[in-house]
């Protein structure tokens, strides 16, 4: 019996979409470019034109609630990179702050969000404040969360999830400071914070083994969700790679869910099990702003993995999606074109490809005799 998962990458709730949905935060700011959260939905509406306000809290979602709806994952997943919170403890020396008003976090409800890493460099960007506000939050829309709390042991302990049948899945996630997540962040004993990983060494991948060992049961899926490298860059580094490696081959992840750029990576097959290095933007507010367009971050994939109850990746299949005036939309034409390409120039290295579907998806292709049984 098969666990199907959605993974997503970034999202981004803060700022200008916090802005148009029904109670958002104080717009002030504390950025060099603006002190209001309104300029990024004004510029976004100079880009994509008029954009409502005070939407539903589904709004955001746009298509992603269809293809959610039609393939019905177990269980969806998603790196929440804003602040649950109405805390004016803006975290100092930090260049962009992103906030998310309790209210407005229904919105993650409504999408039917079943987890959400926290391990990444802007969950505290609120404070120490912000961060309670935030677990708080989550924990009264009944969504589990893993990679931040109240002390270390809570951000280093999995989020587990119930899927009746079919066992247990459960979620670590863990931040490296190539994300831009402050030293000062790290939770400790006596300090909330994140789960951050002093390196990608061989003794850091044993830790979290020892921690995966304890928690595990035999029929369980496990998820490592990785916040690390940098905003902008294709490229995965020798390091990077063996430490995703090692998290299957060592600590016996099932899914190494990575994220932090903001444009989709490739994707490797290692042992049967799949690593996405790179799942890009999902929803964010920067729609309208300059810069890198060679990487697309507009472009983004909802990704929907089945592993088998032994472990192995039974099948990976994306949907392409673009953010158009702060909503998902299904990408199509020459934006899924692009995406496709993408995927299987930077798969090329590590022997993945990608397949158009009748239905306007991507298929993953992978080389069997190093990665498993790729499906037909």
């Amino acid at each position: 019996m098969a666990v199907s998962l959605c993974l997503s990458g970034d999202v981004m709730t803060g700022r200008g979409v916090d802005q148009i949905l029904p109670q958002p935060c104080d717009p002030v700011l504390y950025e060099e470019f603006t002190s209001s959260a309104e300029d990024y939905v004004r510029l976004a509406e100079r880009a994509s034109g008029r954009i409502p306000r005070g939407v539903e809290p589904s709004y955001p979602w746009g298509d992603a609630l269809g293809e959610i709806a039609r393939l019905r994952p177990d269980a969806w997943i998603v790196n929440l990179e804003t602040a649950l919170t109405r805390s004016e403890d803006a975290w100092p020396g930090k260049g962009i702050h992103y906030r998310t008003s309790p209210e407005n976090g229904r919105a993650l409800a409504a999408a039917g969000i079943d987890c959400c890493a926290l391990a990444n460099n802007h969950v505290l960007d609120w404070g120490y404040a912000g961060l309670a506000e935030t677990l708080r939050t989550l924990a009264a829309l009944g969504i589990r969360h893993a990679g931040a709390g109240a002390s270390r042991a809570e951000a280093e302990a999995p989020a587990v999830i119930e899927l009746g049948a079919k066992g247990r899945l459960l979620v670590w996630a863990f931040a490296c400071a190539s994300s831009g997540v402050p030293a000062g962040w790290a939770a400790s004993e006596t300090r909330p914070g994140v789960a951050l990983l002093r390196d990608l060494s061989a003794s850091t991948v044993e830790e979290i083994a020892a921690r995966t060992r304890a928690a595990r049961r035999p029929e369980d899926v496990a998820v490592a969700s990785l916040h690390w490298g940098d905003n902008w860059g294709f490229g995965v580094t020798a390091e990077e790679q063996g430490f995703a490696r090692a998290l299957v081959d060592r600590a016996g992840f099932d899914v190494v869910h990575g994220h932090s750029s903001h444009h989709v990576k490739g994707i490797e097959v290692h042992e049967g099990r799949p690593i996405l290095y790179g799942c890009g933007d999902f929803l964010d507010d920067y729609e309208g702003i300059a810069g890198y367009e060679e990487f697309r971050a507009d472009l983004g994939l909802l990704y929907f993995v089945e592993v088998d109850r032994r472990g192995g990746l039974a099948r990976l299949r994306m949907t392409p999606t673009r953010v158009f005036r702060f909503q998902v939309r299904l990408a199509t034409g020459a934006d899924a074109d692009w995406l496709a390409a993408t995927s299987n120039r930077e798969g090329a290295r590590f022997r993945t490809s990608v397949e158009r579907t009748p239905d306007g998806g991507l298929a993953l292709r992978w080389d069997s005799a190093r990665g498993g049984t790729s499906p037909p």
